[in-house]
């Protein structure tokens, strides 16, 4: 007697080379999942020089335990949170979705294209085979089949023979640096190094050298995890036209609207926790966050009157644009608040007490690092936040000035918190300060993030992001 086992079977239908074509037929586990990505412990390992949008584990079939009336295994394909997501007949799935013989697998946009089939395994019944008779009693069931895997290919052999890009990788390297090495990044770390070496006994460049790299690398760091590519001049400009407004008569016309006519006179409120709430949100948080938007507004219309494509690159289109603008807004805000107002200030007042103006340097130096460094949880994240809802409304103009209002008062609130936390340790010690701070900076940095997040689900461009992808475009 011959039985047959049904199998399942994925077959690659979108090879792009020999080697794809080779081993295109995946065989599917009944007893586990079989694992579909770039990385090596996958059971079918995609290319990722040509597949670039599949993830490192993209997605699982495992059976689901079930059979059909005839008898074959049931299995489904699971998407594993892929930044490019799983296709099934052209549709993204969500989780996990039922396979039938036929369906169409396709691992992100223009990604490797599989067929899901069954095959027949013949199973020969031992009795049949001796020509020994059929026992009255059924025969014994045979055990599941393991999988069956293509061959592997052929060890290939090493030559010994060195060459020169192995004794020069620089040079056969040179297109990959700029992509995957993070050249820029280091070399102006190293810049950065020999100059603060260089004015270590001038603390006013020293200072400044040390705050645009910690406030460059905190902004690198959200500019990457947007993966939204603006021209640098838009990015440096907006960095410096909030730099000036804070030195030109605006900054007076802001601060009397809204610490002379609004309840935002921080002097002069109650030293309690809800008058220092409520003067803080007028005169810090509506008041700075509306300043520090200005850039992105100005953007926005600037892009208006550009023609394409100059007005996607440069304009404000979507929330992505608008949390790096913001960001980049929020950068130049805090280096001249920093550098002009805190810093000196903490020197001189150190250096008077104690006399000695090592001291008062060594101070200012401690302030600021954090403040710098804790933008990326202060400044920038309330102005990220902000731009990605002034984005949102550019994208829903039907309720624009709903988003703009929920965005405006999320932001400016975050930052009123954090500004009168200081106010806790009248009542409550600074253990209470400490722990405000620490909950609301990393409220703020979890508000930024799920915003980058949503925005590139948003984002009209986003197969260009280069966030969702191994590396950033030439």
């Amino acid at each position: 007697m011959v039985n047959y086992q049904q199998s399942g079977l994925l077959r690659l239908i979108s090879a792009q080379s020999s080697a794809d074509a080779a081993q295109s037929c995946y065989s599917l586990s009944e007893t586990g999942e079989t694992a579909i990505g770039r990385t090596a412990d996958c059971q079918v390992i995609i290319d990722s020089n040509l597949y670039g949008g599949v993830s490192r584990r993209h997605a699982v079939v495992k059976p689901t335990g079930s059979r059909t009336p005839q008898g074959a295994p049931i299995w489904q394909i699971c998407d594993l949170n892929s930044a490019n997501g799983t296709y099934v007949n052209g549709q993204r799935i969500q989780g996990c979705q039922t396979l039938t013989v036929g369906d169409r697998i396709m691992l992100s946009h223009n990604g490797p294209e599989f067929l899901f089939e069954h095959r027949a395994t013949q199973l020969v019944d031992k009795f049949a085979a001796t020509g020994s008779p059929t026992p009255s009693s059924p025969p014994p069931s045979y055990p599941p089949q393991p999988p069956v895997y293509p061959p592997q290919p052929p060890p290939v052999a090493v030559s010994n023979q060195v060459t020169a890009s192995q004794l020069f990788p620089v040079v056969s390297a040179r297109k990959d640096l700029l992509r995957k090495g993070y050249l820029i990044p280091g070399i102006l770390t190293v810049m950065m190094v020999v100059l603060l070496f260089i004015f270590a006994s001038s603390p006013p460049v020293f200072n400044l050298l040390l705050a645009l790299y910690l406030g460059g690398g905190g902004f690198y760091f959200i500019y990457r995890l947007c993966g939204k590519q603006k021209p640098w001049w838009v990015l440096f400009l907006s960095t410096l036209f909030t730099m000036v407004i804070l030195v030109t008569p605006v900054l007076s016309l802001f601060i009397v609207v809204f610490r002379g006519i609004l309840p935002g006179n921080v002097q002069g409120a109650s030293p309690d926790f809800i008058s220092q709430l409520i003067s803080h949100f007028f005169g810090a948080g509506l008041m700075e966050e509306l300043l520090k938007a200005l850039p992105i507004f100005g953007f926005f219309y600037l892009g208006s009157q550009l023609r394409p494509p100059s007005r996607q690159k440069v304009g404000v289109w979507e929330p992505l644009d608008g949390i790096v603008i913001g960001a980049a807004s929020a950068l130049g805000f805090t280096l001249l608040e920093t550098l002009g107002q805190y810093v000196p200030g903490i020197a001189q007042q150190v250096a008077r007490s104690s006399a000695n103006e090592f001291a008062g340097a060594l101070a200012a130096v401690q302030l600021l690092i954090p403040r710098i460094l804790g933008s990326v949880a202060g400044h920038m994240a309330y102005s990220g936040i902000f731009g990605y809802f002034i984005g949102l409304s550019i994208l829903k103009p039907t309720q624009r000035w709903k988003i703009l209002g929920i965005g405006y008062l999320t932001s400016s609130g975050i930052h009123a918190f954090w500004n009168a936390s200081g106010s806790l340790a009248r009542n409550f010690g600074d253990l209470a300060v400490v722990l405000a701070l620490m909950i609301v900076g990393v409220s703020s940095y979890v508000f930024l993030t799920a915003a980058i997040l949503k925005a590139r689900q948003l984002s009209p461009t986003r197969s260009q992001n280069f966030a969702t992808r191994i590396a950033p475009p030439n």
